[in-house]
């Protein structure tokens, strides 16, 4: 299942709902959104400085991914951005793919 990195930072109204919510309540109401739309929680860590929650999910695809990103950032308590990870056989497999790019000012 793909695995997306989700970064969180909570707005002033976000941060006086965890007050009232407390952490764990917080990471238990994300693990049942996460697995309402057929994903796993990996991991759900709150961290000083741009982010104020780094978690990794596991979700079927990037729709289910957008439609968790859409669903929290939709209520103004929190500003989310969601990346896809890639595992190094994914990336490796990427590298095997042999396209032409010509980079902007580059000789043919």
């Amino acid at each position: 299942m793909p695995k997306y990195l989700v970064q969180a930072k909570y707005t002033t109204e976000g941060i006086k709902g965890i007050i009232g919510d407390s952490a764990s309540g917080r990471r238990a109401d994300v693990q049942s959104a996460v697995q309402a739309l057929g994903g796993k929680l990996e991991a759900f860590y709150y961290a000083f400085g741009d982010d104020d929650v780094i978690s990794i999910v596991d979700l079927p695809n990037s729709i289910k991914a957008a439609a968790l990103a859409l669903s929290t950032s939709v209520t103004g308590a929190v500003r989310v951005r969601t990346t896809p990870l890639l595992t190094v056989e994914e990336v490796d497999q990427a590298l095997e793919i042999d396209i032409h790019y010509r980079a902007p000012g580059a000789a043919e």
